[in-house]
This record gives structure tokens, sequence and C-alpha cells, in this order.
């Protein structure tokens, strides 16, 4: 694991070598102001100090040399990252001295997933240097939060299934003296009858369970996050085809984005009283799993037919749910890597979010807006719910048709939220298609960040 908070410091004067930032509007003006020898090797690079290109400019001696950016308007949290993964090991600050956003990509241009090559080179450590120390602690806390939903959803469903995610969650639950219970087995069949239908088909190493954490003071508002952690996800008896199951590992990328905000919770010290929960399940196939045209008969009493085995993610969701409720919470937030609908909506990188109460979805775009961390709200459009009628039970699991597939799901899971309950729903990827400086390919946090900004001005934190 990368130790972020070595890589930003507090500049009190050490020896480093500069990042001079030039925009590309000033870019002429400079050059023209510069050495023969630093007009010609910009000319030989086409340097132009767009955002992220970057110039290292020879000195009079062999290791006098400097360091020019290109820098946008309004430095982004990616701004820095380019720099931070092509520069050598050593020490930088800028010339503005404040990374600002900047610091956690820089920081997050080390983040490397290497559990399954041990060997692969080192990445040298560049180290920046802050005249902002009080927000040092912050940008090491959102990298290491990003980190750890990189970090399980990389990893394999071999390596990351029910039993690990309940691991990920002792570790922080001890790190922050919080209380960790776990339901499973036949408390989980009775008290969970969803979860442990959805998981029931998997073997025991991977048996289902919900997980959760409980911390802070108990006349705090009461903040319940709640996050999709079904470890691997075949599609169940309505299968999946292979191109569709290759990556669902990454199908409890919802519990690693609750579990890294509930860290970031403790971590800060919010005065909530946080209840965490994670219905971690493997959505298998044995002689035992659920089937299409059963009836289930949710921790809430509402029953639910089984239209298709691979909407199960909302299942599992639903009564956790409703254990928060019973919990009282006053806000609620869940994330789930729950549709495909919300990809051909949004593309991978908007999670869509839903939400009950127009001043946090306001306070959600807000805090999306400020850290650089989109996200877009869709309708909870109540004639709807007209697609969720069935002919037998109180509700299908997945309407006919395919027609606004992430709406639907979403109102699915409004059924379980007591109706003077906040509560937002992040319908999120949890991947990367493809790399770019900071944010390489594979397991990724969005709305993460978002969600953060709004807790932080909600709660005063």
């Amino acid at each position: 694991m990368t130790d972020y908070s070595a890589l930003l410091q507090p500049d009190i004067g050490q020896t480093a070598r500069t990042i001079h930032l030039i925009a590309k509007a000033d870019c002429d003006t400079w050059l023209n102001a510069q050495p023969e020898r630093i007009r010609a090797m910009a000319a030989a690079q086409r340097f132009g100090a767009k955002p992220g290109e970057l110039l290292i400019a020879p000195g009079e001696q062999a290791d006098d040399w400097s360091i020019i950016l290109g820098a946008p308007d309004t430095m982004g949290p990616w701004d820095l990252a380019g720099a931070a993964a092509k520069l050598p090991g050593g020490t930088y600050r800028l010339s503005t001295g404040d990374p600002g956003l900047g610091a956690l990509g820089w920081l997050l241009a080390h983040y490397q997933f290497d559990r399954y090559r041990p060997k692969a080179d080192p990445m040298p450590e560049r180290v920046l240097l802050s005249t902002a120390p009080a927000a040092i602690a912050e940008t090491v806390r959102l990298a290491q939060a990003t980190a750890l939903v990189r970090d399980m959803v990389n990893t394999p469903a071999a390596d990351m299934g029910p039993a690990m995610i309940e691991a990920q969650a002792a570790a922080v639950a001890a790190a922050h003296k919080a209380v960790l219970t776990v339901t499973k087995g036949d408390a989980l069949e009775t008290g969970y009858p969803m979860i442990h239908a959805v998981g029931r088909a998997a073997d025991r190493i991977h048996a289902p369970r919900l997980i959760e954490l409980v911390w802070g003071k108990p006349d705090h508002p009461r903040l319940a996050i709640i996050g999709k952690g079904v470890a691997f996800d075949s599609g169940g008896l309505d299968i999946k085809p292979s191109s569709g199951m290759r990556f669902m590992k990454k199908d409890m990328g919802g519990a690693a984005h609750a579990l890294a905000l509930a860290q970031l919770v403790m971590q800060a010290g919010l005065p909530v009283r946080l209840h965490l929960l994670i219905p971690a399940v493997e959505n298998a196939i044995s002689a035992n799993a659920f089937r299409p045209g059963d009836i289930l008969t949710s921790r809430s009493g509402l029953t639910v037919e089984i239209d298709n085995t691979d909407a199960e993610g909302r299942l599992v969701l639903g009564d956790a749910i409703t254990k928060a409720g019973e919990d009282g919470a006053a806000l609620i937030i869940d994330f789930a890597t729950l549709t495909g609908a919300a990809r051909v909506a949004l593309g991978p990188d908007l999670p869509a979010l839903f939400a009950n109460d127009d001043a946090l979805a306001a306070s959600l775009s807000v805090g999306a807006d400020a850290v650089h961390d989109p996200l877009w709200r869709l309708p909870l459009w109540p004639r709807y719910n007209d697609m969720l009628k069935s002919d037998i039970a109180d509700l299908v699991n997945s309407p006919e048709g395919g027609m606004a597939g992430t709406v639907t799901a979403a109102l699915f899971l409004q059924r379980f939220v007591k109706p003077d309950t906040a509560w937002a729903h992040f319908d999120t990827f949890a991947w990367r298609s493809s790399s770019t400086p900071g944010r390489p390919k594979g397991g990724e946090a969005l709305g993460l960040r978002a969600s953060w900004e709004m807790l932080k001005a909600r709660f005063g934190g």
C-alpha cells in the first residue's frame, strides 16, 4: 500500500525543484524572455503550454534543469498527475506554492495495483510540497479512500468474496474502534430473506452475510451508508453471456465505495452516528439457486416476484435499506453497480444519482462541482412504478421490456425507504476502461468525493 502521507509534505523551505506553471496565453511572452537554449528545447518539443504539457528546460550545469508545466486557468484534481507520473524521484514545489485540488492527482499518480505482481518495478517517489498544510491530511485521506475502492474492485472474486469483504470491513472497524456485526446462516435466512436468497447458491466459503459497522455517539444524527456487495455476479439462473460476466468481480464496487466513505467519516470524526451496511453475496448457480418466478418475502414484508435473477443487487439492497430505516437513519446513501442501463444513458464517467429530497440532491451536485467528481441526477419518475406491478406479489424485481431500467431499479429501492427519510442512490460504474495519468484502467471511485463534500457541508465536518 502506497504511503500517500509521505508524498505530500508542508513546505518549510526544503531543497526542491520548482515546477513553473505557465498558462497557454502567457507562453509566447514567457518564451521570449528565456535564453536561446530553452527556446530551442521548447521548439524541439513543440511546447505550447497546453494544460498538462511538460517541458524539461536545461540550465547552465548538467544537473541544473527546471520543469515547465502548462497550467489550466483553475487547477483540477488531475492537472498535476501527468507531471507526477513522468518526473524522476525527488522533491518538488510549485511556483504558486499551493497545489490545491491538484495534490490529489499527484498522490494518485503513484497508485499501483501490484498484489499479483509483487516483483514489478517500484514507482519512484515524487514528493510534493504544499504551502497549505491544513489541507494535507484531507487530501491524503481522499487518496487512501480512492485507493481502497480501487484495490477492492481490482481484486478477483476468488480473493474478494463475502468473507474477504467482511475482513476489509473488520480492518476499518478496528482502526476506528467501531462495532462490527455480521449476520449469516439461519439468522440471515430469517431476518434478511432476500439477501439470503440471492447468496444461498454459493458454497460455504462465499456464504451470504450482512455486514454492519456502527460508530459515533448515539445522540448524533444517524447516517446510514449502504453498499451493494455482490462479490461476483454470474447472473444466476438467468446466466450472463461470457462477455457480460468477464468483469463481474467489480459488482461489489458499491460495497467498496460505502466502506471508503465510512472510513472518511470516521477519520475526520464527523459528528454522526454512522451505520454502515454491506449485504455481501455471490450470485452463483447451483441446485438451490433462487429461480425466475419465485416469490420472496422481504424483511419489510413486501413480496417480490422474481422476473430475472440477474436483477439481484436491488434485492439485497432492499433488505439492507429496511434495516437502516428500522434503526432510525435520518439520511441514507447507497452505492451500487446496479444497472447497465445507467452506462448506456450516461457512459462510464457519470454515476446516475437518484434522491427523494431536492435539497439533498442539490448539495450533492454542489459537492460534485467543487471537487470535480461529476454525477448526473435522474428522476424517480412516479408513473414508472406501474412497471413494477406483479399479478401475484407486491412488485416484480425487473420489469419486462427493459425500458427505463435505471429508473425502475431506483423506484424498486425507494419502496424500502421510509417516506420521511432522506435518501440518495448512486448507480455507479466503479470502473475505468482506459488509463489517464492518476486514473489507471480498472477499479475507480465515482461519486465518492462528491458524497464526502455533501456530508461535510451537512454535518459540519
